[in-house]
């Protein structure tokens, strides 16, 4: 079975490093699967899981809140902003979390307010949604 390289980083540490048979992960334009061989490609990423399906067959959840996605033909390489094992999440603070902005979302004052209120709700939308997924796979 063919395989490429996969690294997965953030500003705070790499998450993935190594040969992987394919890369799924949401796009600017939609969802991404890279395979071997796939045409070279860079695109910004939306908050979201990366599925990284390893050559044994398992698969990898790493969250990202954004960044970018660099395809070479035999590497591809994520820069995340903030990149985290879906494991790790922590879904009791991520729904704390999406009440406070749903709190800034009903008091805002400007524009500015709503936009960050708005940005945090799309956040914790899509970590809850990769907590979802981990526990789909457990069943």
């Amino acid at each position: 079975m063919a395989t490429m390289q996969c690294d997965v980083v953030s500003v705070q540490e790499s998450l993935y490093s190594g040969t992987v048979t394919m890369i799924i992960a949401k796009g600017a334009g939609g969802e991404l699967g890279i395979m071997p061989g796939h045409a070279p490609l860079v695109t910004l990423l939306q908050p979201g899981a990366i599925r990284v399906i390893l050559e044994n067959g398992t698969e990898e959840l790493i969250y990202v809140s954004g960044g970018v996605l660099e395809v070479q033909p035999h590497v591809v390489t994520v820069l995340a902003d903030t990149a985290v094992r879906a494991e790790n999440l922590d879904e009791a603070a991520i729904i704390e979390a999406r009440k406070h902005a749903e709190q800034l979302l009903a008091n805002q004052k400007s524009d500015l307010d709503a936009a960050a209120a708005l940005a945090a709700l799309a956040e914790t939308a899509a970590q809850l949604e990769t907590i979802r997924k981990i526990k789909n796979r457990a069943m």
